[in-house]
């Protein structure tokens, strides 16, 4: 008895040590240069430590193109890592493709001199970065330890650029965030529309000016002749169904907020209706559509209440 209890007393007494915070981020090869690091199709947790976001790199010929950069500076030290077990060629270009903090808060584990975004996504950062990193750090804990948000110090234009044997083109958009950079790289074929595509996990949408903006520019996208098609969350797809998906859900949450609010519905009955079963394959579907009643069924009432 004397030895069972001894033993127990010194299990007690072991200290408990803590996993090690660690992304094992891994890059899938999805085409000639082009590399694929896909996050999970889930809402920010401690678990997951926000690994939820999709990121990406090309090596070109004069260097590295990273696109997005992470949830915090750890994703951050860990793609930067991860690239250089790939190449050591120098990283030339690192993108910010919109506002969200799963996109540019990995910032501090690349040279600022080479951090680039569209104009408007820089002011949006620059404005909206501090209220970002303080809500990731009450969501993810830890994880964001020692995150501070640096602003992309370059501008990337919309247009052609050549890279290193890439021809890329930049385009921008505007319907997720108010200001969404896509890219295009006639190279390979590749199309990163980013965050204008959830893939089998349910869109955001706080900063979105509109429905219908963002699915008049989803139609735009189809007019590209890409290969395979990168998401911002979501897998890759080699064909229109992302997009289908996108335009199908963007059409039924619109027409579902307008015929609620002309039937005068009240903003918690229209949060207990049915989604249809065609998305049940959506991850957060429930989380994401009660989220976007909040972000958006305001202005649908007023527009009824202004005719």
């Amino acid at each position: 008895m004397r030895i069972l209890t001894l033993l127990m007393v010194m299990t007690l007494s072991i200290p408990v040590i803590a996993a090690p915070l660690e992304y094992n981020l891994s890059a899938e090869k999805v085409a000639l240069n082009t590399w694929f690091i896909e996050g999970k199709t889930e809402d920010f947790s401690f678990e997951n430590g926000g690994n939820i976001v999709n990121t990406a790199f090309i090596v070109t010929n004069e260097g590295v193109v990273v696109l997005d950069t992470g949830v915090s500076r750890r994703y951050g030290e860990a793609l930067h890592s991860l690239i250089r077990s790939i190449t050591d060629k120098p990283i030339k270009l690192v993108v910010n493709t919109h506002q969200h903090p799963d996109h540019f808060l990995g910032n501090q584990a690349f040279d600022r001199a080479v951090i680039a975004s569209l104009e408007h996504t820089r002011d949006q950062i620059r404005q909206n970065g501090d209220a970002f990193a303080e809500n990731m750090y009450r969501l993810v804990g830890d994880w964001m330890r020692g995150t501070e948000v640096v602003v992309p110090e370059k501008v990337i234009e919309p247009g052609m650029m050549e890279m290193g044997g890439h021809r890329l083109e930049w385009i921008e958009l505007t319907g997720h965030s108010g200001s969404d950079l896509v890219l295009y790289d006639h190279t390979t074929g590749v199309l990163f529309p980013f965050d204008m595509v959830f893939y089998q996990r349910a869109l955001t949408t706080p900063h979105t000016p509109g429905l219908n903006q963002w699915r008049s520019e989803i139609q735009q996208l189809r007019q590209i002749p890409f290969r395979i098609m990168l998401p911002g969350h979501g897998p890759k797809v080699t064909d229109h169904r992302a997009l289908d998906q996108m335009s199908d859900y963007l059409s039924w949450l619109d027409e579902t907020l307008k015929s609620s609010a002309e039937a005068g519905m009240s903003m918690t009955e229209v949060m207990a209706l049915p989604i249809p079963s065609r998305f049940g394959s959506v991850a957060l579907r429930q989380a994401e559509f009660e989220r976007s009643v909040v972000h958006l069924y305001p202005e649908y009432e007023v527009a009824v209440f202004d005719h």
